[in-house]
């Protein structure tokens, strides 16, 4: 019984291997010729604006956002008084960002609740890696302005103004204000999904519109998961798609955090 069972679990391992070749031979043809655990094409311009404390221009494929970091000299009212600073964001499209017109959210009188919900992701992410208790009882904003989206315009956020806040934090600690850059980790994010019935990392436009399962995963360098946005949009996904997908998450992570020191080691070198 014990020789059978164990004949049994290899065939299905087999099976499992011989599945994910399959699959891997499928994937191969995706829309821009990239493999299933391939980003885009990464750029990330450090002091892209002349006047902020901190400013990137993140380019993912098609996808561009700039990031800037502007410092204020005050904070929320719920934190006057106790010595500790803040970072927030806000995030915005430009009207012909995408394939078709969208309006600006000031000309509804509201942020759109899809703005919302983004720029509280920024906020929290960079939140998370930064030791406010240093920055003093002053404000960071981060503006995350997407100048054009072709998917993954909210992990490229993340991750081009994780730079901007370096340059940012960077910028104050020369000028004395702060006496070092607090930073405990650093952080990026990028998107997976199912299409097909196939994991992909970095989800284009085209792929994420047909998308069975949706992902936006943010994490550490060390590892540690920030936050994870995960949907099925089609029908229900396992367990076990759930551990693949934050691990081909973390395989493009940590891509990112190459380019973000890059990016990094460019300042310290102009500074």
């Amino acid at each position: 019984m014990y020789l059978t069972d164990v004949i049994a679990r290899v065939f299905r391992s087999m099976l499992y291997l011989a599945d994910l070749q399959a699959r891997k031979i499928i994937i191969m043809k995706r829309i821009d010729s990239r493999s299933f655990d391939e980003l885009r094409p990464v750029s990330i311009t450090p002091g892209f604006q002349s006047f902020a404390e901190g400013s990137v221009l993140i380019e993912l494929g098609k996808t561009r956002v700039a990031c800037s970091v502007s410092v204020e000299e005050k904070v929320p009212q719920f934190l006057k008084g106790g010595g500790t600073g803040w970072i927030t964001a806000e995030y915005s499209m430009l009207p012909r960002a995408t394939l078709t017109r969208s309006p600006r959210d000031s000309t509804q009188g509201r942020v759109s609740g899809r703005s919302h919900e983004i720029q509280r992701l920024i906020g929290r992410s960079l939140r998370a890696v930064t030791d406010l208790s240093e920055l003093g009882e002053r404000s960071l904003v981060v503006d995350c302005d997407v100048l054009q989206a072709d998917g993954g315009t909210r992990t490229a956020s993340i991750t081009g103004a994780y730079v901007a806040l370096y340059q940012a934090l960077q910028t104050l600690a020369n000028m004395g204000v702060i006496s070092s850059i607090p930073l405990k980790s650093v952080v990026a994010a990028t998107s997976v999904g199912i299409v097909r019935g196939t994991m992909l990392l970095d989800l284009c436009y085209d792929e994420d519109c047909v998308a069975e399962a949706d992902f936006n995963v943010a994490m550490t360098k060390e590892g540690e998961l920030v936050e994870i946005q995960g949907t099925a949009e089609t029908k229900p996904f396992s367990r076990e798609n759930l551990d693949g997908m934050l691990g081909l998450a973390q395989k493009g992570i940590k891509q990112l955090f190459i380019a973000q020191q890059s990016a990094i080691d460019r300042l310290k070198i102009r500074n």
